[in-house]
């Protein structure tokens, strides 16, 4: 059984993998909703999400990562 917190990152990765899959190939949404879909689908929790999330380059896809992530945490994307 898993903790709430991580069926919490497991329901922000499936949404931000409908966002990737949605987003144009190519485009910064893309990149970034796949990156928060891969980081959430790995980690426990959102905080150690936006832990991951800080090291990736560059630095675009990062900012737009981490908003994402806040965003789908916030429930608000």
């Amino acid at each position: 059984m898993s903790s709430p917190s991580t069926k919490d990152n497991l329901d922000l990765a499936e949404h931000a993998r409908d966002l990737a899959d949605r987003a144009p190939a190519g485009s910064l949404e893309k990149a970034a909703a796949g990156s928060v879909a891969v980081t959430c689908a790995t980690t426990r929790d959102v905080e150690q999400a936006r832990t991951v999330l800080g090291g990736v380059v560059p630095a675009d896809v990062r900012q737009a990562a981490i908003a994402l992530l806040e965003r789908l945490a916030a429930g608000q994307a």
